[in-house]
């Protein structure tokens, strides 16, 4: 894989300025893998951009939205390895104003090509007649699924735990399609409880870690998504800046900024036994907060400070 990757560190958060915890807390620092293709993306990516170099594709194409990290990190690492890109944007609406939308404008200058849907065309992405289509008209590329969930970037995300994690009782993850949290699963101990924490309405990803482990020892919570996928509000803002302030630390506001709130009331209500050793993974994304920002000015909430 032709990245620069930076070992992880799992720093040690002091969360007194918050919660009085009986138990440690680190947060594995995903999101400093690679400056462009950060966190569980690079995870995810790894293995699908490999078998595109080595069965000889000269295009990845994939799915998302207006403020996709896995567009954005698609879009890079294309660049990187020297793979054209191609993706199908969900909303046709976009087509005349994604310039000014940060994320797909960096996208394009990594030479992405957008393909703009309507949201009931978007609906039909994992289809066979679709994927069968889109086969035909781009034979040489390689398709990655929404989100770059497969079996491939499951055996990616794997990779994020490693032997010196054995020492933690209690794996924490964001949730949004699942290939994170199976790949963690899956590579996890005996001993060790992974605890997903879902950026979206519901725990329904728990069919989807099914399909890649057997293993059992996992749990969605479905109480820190504030409304459901890219939604916020002043709480979780106000949250984020004196995280940052008191540990030095940029969350992102769709998937870690919300997990972290969920560690953190899980603490206050009991839900981590005492002297507990809890691991967070920091996914990255931070890509996304431009975006966001502009979201929370048209809205006159507060702003994220970076």
């Amino acid at each position: 894989m032709p990245f620069s990757i930076i070992e992880p560190l799992n720093q040690k958060l002091e969360l007194e300025w918050v919660v009085d915890a009986p138990c440690q807390v680190f947060l594995k620092r995903e999101d400093l893998l690679h400056s462009q293709v950060s966190g569980n993306k690079l995870r995810k990516l790894k293995y699908s951009i490999t078998k595109a170099l080595e069965t000889q594709k000269n295009t990845l194409i994939t799915f998302g939205g207006a403020y996709s990290n896995h567009i954005a990190a698609a879009a890079a690492a294309g660049k990187i390895v020297g793979l054209d890109t191609i993706g199908v944007i969900r909303g046709e609406e976009l087509e005349d104003k994604y310039k000014d939308n940060p994320t797909l404008s960096f996208a394009e200058s990594c030479g992405m090509r957008f393909k703009f849907v309507s949201r009931e065309h978007y609906r039909l992405k994992d289809t066979h007649p679709y994927l069968n289509k889109l086969t035909s008209q781009y034979p040489e590329a390689l398709i990655i699924p929404e989100g770059g969930t497969n079996a491939l970037a499951i055996k990616g995300c794997e990779e994020i735990l490693t032997r010196k994690d054995s020492s933690f009782n209690y794996i924490c993850t964001t949730v949004g399609t699942g290939g994170t949290l199976a790949g963690l699963v899956s590579a996890s101990k005996e001993h060790q409880q992974i605890v997903g924490y879902s950026a979206l309405k519901g725990t329904f990803q728990d069919s989807e870690v099914k399909k890649y482990t057997q293993k059992t020892n996992f749990e969605i919570k479905g109480d820190s998504t504030f409304g459901g996928y890219a939604k916020i509000d002043s709480d979780l803002v106000r949250f984020m800046n004196t995280f940052k302030e008191n540990t030095g630390i940029l969350l992102d506001p769709v998937y870690t900024a919300k997990m972290m709130y969920g560690i953190v009331q899980d603490i206050k209500n009991g839900y981590f036994p005492e002297n507990s050793r809890i691991l967070a993974i920091h996914t990255g994304g931070l890509q996304g907060i431009e975006g966001m920002n502009q979201k929370l000015k048209r809205k006159n909430l507060p702003q994220i400070k970076v």
